[in-house]
């Protein structure tokens, strides 16, 4: 076997049959290093990160709902269109965007968040377009279970500062908390109702361990809520705490979206 087909086959075991513990590690590692990466763009330019939330939306839908679409053999399966290949890419197209959205910034005064924005939507709907069904029961579970979980915590940010509406931190720490809602809603209705399973090593562990997925809101609450009051109370640098958030945002959001649609597509 060559040295080539040899790193084939060592990156197919290991790194695009599932998850493990080894490729979970491995692409923590990576996360901190693009976050470091990352973190030295947005001082460079003085960009707000938290300011990044809305206009990054269509992105994390391009990127999980290509991986959607491959789940229910609309698109062809193969590295770049799985996980993590699909996420490198759409990250690598997110960065050049800010990078044109800056140059047309300068020398029309168009902020550069609205071309990123528009960017994002134009390659959003081409997947949009080739989703032609929709299974409206999963679709309404899945939903009514978010908004029903995303309601209790605005109801808990009248009597907790971390949440509050009435705060710009609270609003953000609102919407990275109903991100991974969303996450925990689509797969408790996928995994308990539809026979779906829990890829990712962690949760796979508790949902053995409990028989129900229903652990992941538990779970998603402590652990988010956890971080989120740590970096507002210890992180003092803006661009370091919003760098944190936003990619706290993207890792809840971007499996939720990937795991609704592929319900609501596949059921």
């Amino acid at each position: 076997m060559s040295i080539e087909s040899s790193f084939i086959s060592f990156l197919s075991i290991y790194f695009f049959s599932g998850y493990t513990i080894f490729n979970t590690i491995v692409y923590g590692i990576i996360l901190v290093i693009a976050l470091f990466m990352i973190i030295k763009i947005f001082k460079h330019y003085k960009i707000n990160p938290t300011d990044l939330i809305i206009p990054l939306m269509p992105f994390i839908f391009l990127g999980s709902s290509v991986r959607a679409l491959v789940d229910n053999g609309i698109y062809p399966y193969n590295w770049f269109l799985i996980t993590p290949g699909i996420y490198f890419i759409v990250a690598g197209i997110v960065v050049l965007s800010i990078f044109l959205g800056i140059i047309i910034q300068k020398k029309t005064d168009i902020d550069f968040k609205y071309t990123l924005f528009f960017i994002g939507l134009i390659l959003a709907i081409i997947n949009l377009i080739n989703i032609q069904s929709i299974n409206l029961i999963a679709f309404s579970q899945v939903i009514l279970s978010w908004i029903v979980m995303t309601v209790i915590f605005i109801i808990v940010g009248k009597f907790w500062d971390l949440f509050t509406l009435s705060s710009y931190d609270g609003k953000i720490n609102l919407s990275i908390i109903s991100a991974h809602l969303f996450d925990a809603s689509s797969t408790f209705i996928a995994v308990d109702y539809y026979g779906y399973f829990e890829q990712h090593v962690l949760p796979g562990s508790i949902y053995n361990l409990s028989g129900t997925a229903i652990t992941m809101f538990p779970l998603k609450i402590i652990v988010i809520c956890i971080s989120l009051y740590i970096i507002d109370k210890y992180v003092d640098d803006e661009i370091l705490s919003g760098t944190l958030k936003l990619a706290i945002f993207i890792l809840g959001l971007a499996p939720g979206v990937r795991n609704f649609l592929s319900l609501a597509i596949g059921t």
